[in-house]
């Protein structure tokens, strides 16, 4: 196991034609900065029709949705996705502003 499998890989995927690719990778950089020794990557995978979504994986291989936005009505705002991401990876880490 290479050590980038030992932590949560996070999966953005974007859809191409509606040009989301900035904000995928907005809210990679938000997920990469709050959570920089707790991730072993996250991807940006393009997608087509409309589609948005966040997905975790963990170490032991079970993956998560974190966002969707067709079925929670839109895109996240970056705490919302922060506290998603923590409630899977580490529920006892403090987030400090963003948990208020």
């Amino acid at each position: 196991m290479t050590e980038s499998n030992i932590y949560p890989r996070v999966t953005i995927i974007y859809c191409t034609r509606c040009n989301w690719l900035l904000r995928a990778a907005w809210l990679a950089q938000e997920l990469l900065q709050t959570f920089s020794t707790e991730l072993g990557e996250v991807a940006l995978q393009p997608g087509d029709g409309g589609e948005f979504q966040i997905h975790v994986e963990t170490a032991d291989g079970e993956t998560t949705q974190l966002w969707c936005r067709v079925d929670d009505e839109g895109f996240p705002e970056a705490k919302i996705l922060k506290r998603r991401l923590r409630d899977q990876i580490d529920p006892s880490r403090d987030l400090g502003h963003n948990d208020r």
